[in-house]
């Protein structure tokens, strides 16, 4: 069976991760610092500061901007829970609008309808390693004096009119297994602010910037240097596992007959954490791949609005008709960078066999 996604491990890891345990300094340490300083030069910024995970990246970056109570913060329903959740927790209230249907991104156009006295920020998600339109979105946030989060935490190294992911306003990440890099588990905050920085380092470890000095009421939301090894080796083969994904998701896009394959947005460079398509009779299609040894998933089957935590807040009455119909038709397929040139080709026929026997997807 081919899987959906195959971390990958190797030596480097290995001889980091036993140099930080030989060090004896094991919670953000030395370690912690070079991730850092590495990964804010790869993603061109002056700063990132590392964190536990995704969820407490976004977490922090929203504190950081002083959002809380009465607030509202713009996004998107299509994504994993995780993008919300940290909204609801500061305190602030998600304002939902809808996404491209071909990008499966934040639709821009519909920004300006959602503004309101109360938003001070807007969060798009750069879903699937597909960068959001973020220029325009970029735009509209400065001309309305509201800050962007980019929630990059499927989009490590992707590109768009020449910028890299994670450079718009504030940037997200995380390094959860199956991400294009991983830590282990971890997530990073990256911004051009110094300010904005210094204070996410502030409240990760709990208010304090001098030992046992407590500033302000803080989390304890650090990374360790265990985590931070595995991270600095992933980060020097993310380039080459990248380039392989795109590759992958070429040849696909090529070859892959009777479903909808992703769109690239012009002037940008996806990094295809998944690849994507839409197809018909989904269930059926799942487990036809199955049966022909292709494993495939499917991210998300419900969107954030109509999830009970959201439900139980008033989100019944939110209606996001491209979301709403798009997770009942997406599909993801293998495009992880240990894929071999057979199993692309497994995964092709499988592919079309399938959309074959059950008819091509298209559009209602």
């Amino acid at each position: 069976m081919i899987p959906i996604a195959r971390p990958q491990m190797g030596a480097e890891e290995q001889e980091l991760v036993a140099s930080a345990l030989a060090s004896g300094m094991l919670a953000q340490g030395e370690r912690v610092r070079e991730f850092e300083e590495r990964f804010a030069e790869f993603v061109g910024v002056p700063h990132a500061v590392a964190t536990s995970s995704g969820t407490t990246a976004i977490h922090l970056a929203l504190l950081a901007l002083n959002i809380g109570p009465g607030d509202e913060v713009i996004t998107v329903a299509f994504t994993f829970i995780a993008s919300v959740t940290p909204i609801l927790h500061v305190g602030a209230r998600p304002v939902f609008v809808d996404i491209e249907p071909t990008t499966y991104t934040m639709d821009a156009g519909q920004l300006e309808a959602a503004i309101t006295e109360r938003t001070r920020a807007i969060m798009p998600v750069s879903l699937y390693g597909q960068p959001a339109n973020m220029p325009e979105i970029l735009e509209i946030a400065e001309r309305h004096g509201i800050a962007v989060i980019e929630d990059a935490c499927q989009a490590h190294g992707a590109l768009l009119a020449g910028r890299m992911s994670g450079s718009w306003g504030l940037g997200v990440f995380s390094f959860y297994p199956t991400k294009n890099m991983t830590s282990g588990e971890g997530g990073m905050v990256t911004t051009s602010d110094g300010k904005v920085a210094e204070t996410i380092r502030l409240l990760r470890q709990h208010g304090m910037s001098v030992r046992y000095h407590h500033d302000v009421l803080g989390y304890n939301f650090r990374m360790t240097d265990i985590h931070a090894s595995i991270g600095l080796a992933q980060l020097t083969k993310l380039p080459a596992a990248n380039k392989r994904r795109r590759a992958i998701a070429g040849r696909y896009t090529r070859e892959l007959m009777g479903v909808l394959a992703p769109y690239e947005r012009p002037g940008s460079e996806p990094v295809y954490h998944q690849y994507t398509v839409r197809v018909r009779e989904r269930a059926s299609f799942m487990e036809r791949l199955e049966a022909r040894g292709v494993g495939s998933s499917v991210y998300y089957p419900i969107p954030v609005h109509r999830q009970k935590p959201l439900l139980a807040l008033g989100s019944a009455s939110v209606t996001l008709p491209v979301t709403e119909q798009l997770v009942k038709e997406i599909l993801s397929l293998p495009v992880h960078p240990s894929l071999s040139d057979d199993e692309v080709a497994q995964v092709v026929g499988a592919t079309n066999a399938t959309a074959t026997e059950l008819g091509p997807w298209l559009p209602e």
